[in-house]
């Protein structure tokens, strides 16, 4: 009687090829999870300041003047702001609130500010790079963040 023994497991070049291929979609989805995240930093910090805009609004409509975030029921930091402010004249009807964004090294440091003018139209300006800005889309660069 004659048997024959099957081969099992896999060869060497076969289990490198396997390894270059996991290596080559890891060099790919890296950078994009980065970028995911600092992404989702930036559209926080926005967030942290966004729940200010309604009582800056109730603030400049009873004639009173905005000096800090405290006053606005915000916190001085929130989850990825490590400064947040806000000023605003009922006199002018021009407020602001901005936040210096924590986290990813690509937003870390980036100054989010949103701007009500005369009008009561509300807008985003950053300095950071656009494919991180989310909804703050007519971003430019700050000049001046507690002007």
């Amino acid at each position: 009687m004659n048997l024959q023994k099957k081969q099992q497991g896999f060869t060497l070049i076969e289990l490198m090829i396997v390894v270059a291929i996991i290596g080559v979609l890891a060099s790919i989805a890296i950078p994009a999870y980065q970028d995911y995240i600092a992404k989702s930093q930036f559209t926080t910090g926005l967030a942290d300041i966004s729940a200010g805009k309604t009582l800056m609004e109730i603030a400049l409509d009873t004639e009173s003047i905005v000096t800090s975030a405290d006053y606005l029921g915000l916190a001085l930091s929130g989850s990825h702001c490590t400064l947040i402010a806000a000023n605003g004249d009922p006199g002018t009807g021009i407020g602001g609130i901005s936040c210096t964004v924590s986290g990813n090294k690509m937003v870390d440091g980036k100054i989010i500010r949103l701007n009500r003018d005369v009008s009561g139209i509300w807008s985003c300006v950053t300095d950071a790079d656009i494919k991180y800005r989310g909804k703050c889309v007519a971003g430019a660069p700050i000049a001046l963040v507690n002007s």
